[in-house]
């Protein structure tokens, strides 16, 4: 055996012991990709036993001091894929991200055995149109939430929303605008029913401003060819993630137009997740 698999079997060896003393999962990293320099996706090994409800999160980490250092993560994937993908960014001064963003095949990461939060369909009262509305990596769920063939099962249309500075973030674009289509089976499921509608907020572009903007304006239900540029309670479902102060602003605005929070215990017409700033 090398030098270089010695050192990896002793290091594998080290984290299964602190992943097991804390009832964790320890994964390998099969993927990575860079968006941009602040942002970037990563993949790892699905456990057998990992069950979880597309749009819910959960704990991933590195070994810190021994320690598993962990935040909470929305996972990218739909919960029939066979891996598990985040989407993250990159903060100098972040004690996890910091870590993160130099992930390279091979590596491990701790994975928590709880996956939860209430960016899920189950979350909703039954509708006919599900917007999913989404600032920066809080994209994330809503990739898990479009390719679940229940919410296709729910809603006879799907609108999601993703917001950001400048257009080279538009993480997953190319996927939302073509892949998806030509996709074998969610090429069929959202045919004429899924539109992706992305607004860049500090450069130049043709949905320019934050999402909020652009509805209350009505240049967002003008776009889209709405019936109306507010939301509709009896028929109309909304999933938020995004900044704190996002969030927020957009809760407001759906109480203005008669819509209800919903949770995993009590259904309404729009969900937003408070459990972290996505």
């Amino acid at each position: 055996m090398s030098q270089k698999k010695s050192e990896r079997s002793i290091q594998f060896t080290e984290l299964k012991k602190i992943a097991d003393a804390k009832k964790l999962f320890l994964e390998k990293v099969t993927w990575v990709h860079h968006w941009t320099e602040s942002l970037f996706s990563f993949r790892i090994e699905r456990p057998d036993s990992f069950r979880f409800r597309s749009g819910e999160f959960i704990m991933i980490g590195l070994e810190d001091n021994e320690k598993p250092l962990l935040r909470a993560y929305s996972i990218v994937s739909p919960n029939w894929e066979e891996h598990l993908e985040f989407f993250s960014i990159k903060v100098p001064d972040g004690p996890l991200t910091s870590r993160l963003q130099y992930l390279k095949e091979g590596d491990y990461l701790f994975l928590g055995k709880k996956p939860t939060g209430t960016l899920v369909t189950d979350a909703l009262k039954p509708g006919k149109r599900l917007f999913m509305v989404g600032t920066g990596t809080g994209l994330a769920p809503f990739l898990s939430v479009l390719r679940d063939p229940e919410t296709n099962e729910k809603f006879d249309e799907i609108i999601l929303t993703h917001t950001v500075r400048e257009e080279k973030e538009l993480a997953y674009r190319s996927f939302l605008e073509k892949e998806i289509h030509a996709d074998e089976i969610f090429g069929e499921l959202l045919k004429d029913r899924f539109t992706y509608y992305p607004t860049v907020t500090r450069s130049k572009f043709k949905t320019e401003g934050r999402i909020t903007d652009r509805i209350k304006s009505g240049e967002f239900a003008k776009d889209l060819e709405l019936e109306s540029e507010h939301f509709n309670p009896q028929t109309d479902r909304v999933m938020v993630c995004g900044s704190m102060a996002f969030n927020k602003d957009m809760s407001l605005m759906l109480e203005e137009h008669g819509l209800a929070e919903g949770s995993n215990s009590a259904p309404g017409s729009f969900v937003i997740e408070r459990a972290f700033v996505g």
